[in-house]
């Protein structure tokens, strides 16, 4: 059975992530699939509109997609595999392309929706989450930054929730993805199955029908908003990580002193380079967001020597020893060197010769 499952039923481009044994990580292979059915879809008449779903070990739903596969980046970054960077250009691409599709894309983001799983979900029309659903850029836990497109989408969250999300990984319930511009409605996951069924059996006139039609199946929702909302604003409005630091921990608060030592864990180097990355990003577009990101990615596992890759470390860490104890250079936020930070922002490429040149 194939990782993905690309069919279409009655008028819907139906998707189906179905790597329930990786929580549907992203590979290579799997990113290729979906590009090549959204293009064949593109101008496809009897194609009105696209939906995407994952699956758990049980069947449909469950679980959306964990991200990009950090076991094969680890891997390929300590081979010199070039596959890892095929991989990020064209899961770049493909982000763009969900963003810019020209028909309803709607994507119903069941269970845990991280990184490369927001990646295909941000761009969607519809964005739908139940009381299942964790969302999260977490790409800090491992020396990374939030890619994807993470840069536009975050930094166009209300206020500064988009630097608190991206600095911290904080992990959105359904509601509060909601609240945080992340998602656009939220309806309980019983109701998912029946919902697909209808989509894939009305006759529906066009595209517009097909989007109208579930958002009326939205739920209301239950709080008013984010918890901490203030104090986020607060500490994430200062002109820096190390102004941050100092702001929460001379704060006495619990929410506060959490925050700091959430910061303190993560790679010191990244947090800066993240800081700069969303705020950068809040004047791009999505297309030259996505080649900043792209230039990013490879200044994290091409251009520092593996050892001194905070990205190659941080996954070590998490994934393949599994120590949880990374060894970040520097140690502490304190002692990043301002240039350090520049030089990933400097583009490897000529723009003629940008892998993703071609985005507009």
């Amino acid at each position: 059975m194939s990782d993905v499952i690309a069919q279409i039923e009655g008028r819907i481009g139906c998707i189906t992530l179905n790597r329930p044994q990786a929580l549907n990580a992203l590979s290579l292979d799997m990113v290729r699939q979906i590009t090549a059915a959204l293009l064949a879809w593109k101008n496809e008449p009897q194609v009105l509109a696209v939906a995407v779903r994952g699956s758990n070990k049980e069947g449909p739903f469950g679980a959306f997609c964990a991200g990009g596969d950090i076991r094969f980046f680890h891997q390929a970054a300590t081979k010199g595999d070039p596959r890892l960077e095929d991989f990020f250009t064209e899961e770049y691409r493909l982000n763009h392309l969900i963003h810019t599709y020209p028909k309803p894309y709607l994507a119903l983001m069941d269970g845990i929706v991280m990184g490369g799983g927001m990646g295909i979900s941000q761009g969607a029309s519809v964005r739908v989450v139940t009381e299942r659903s964790k969302m999260a850029m977490p790409e800090t836990h491992i020396g990374l930054f939030p890619d994807v497109g993470g840069g536009y989408f975050l930094s166009r969250c209300p206020g500064h929730l988009g630097e608190y999300l991206g600095l911290t990984g904080y992990m959105l319930h359904g509601e509060e993805a909601v609240h945080a511009g992340l998602a656009d409605g939220y309806i309980a996951s019983g109701k998912l199955p029946h919902i697909w069924q209808t989509l894939i059996e009305t006759p529906f006139e066009n595209g517009e029908a097909v989007e109208r039609w579930v958002t009326t199946q939205f739920d209301r929702l239950q709080h008013s908003g984010l918890d901490h909302r203030g104090e986020m604003d607060a500490a994430m409005a200062q002109g820096s990580v190390v102004e941050m630091l100092h702001q929460l921990e001379s704060a006495q608060d619990e929410w506060s002193q959490r925050t700091a030592k959430t910061l303190r864990a993560r790679s010191p180097l990244m947090l800066h380079v993240v800081l700069e990355q969303i705020r950068r990003a809040r004047k791009l577009s999505l297309a030259d967001d996505l080649r900043m990101e792209r230039d990013l990615v490879r200044h994290c596992f091409a251009l520092r020597p593996v050892a001194q890759s905070e990205t190659v470390e941080g996954i070590r860490a998490l994934a393949v020893d599994k120590d949880h104890s990374p060894k970040w250079q520097p140690a502490r936020a304190e002692d990043v060197d301002a240039a350090e930070v520049a030089a990933f922002f400097v583009s490897p490429w000529p723009a003629h010769a940008h892998p993703l040149r071609e985005l507009n």
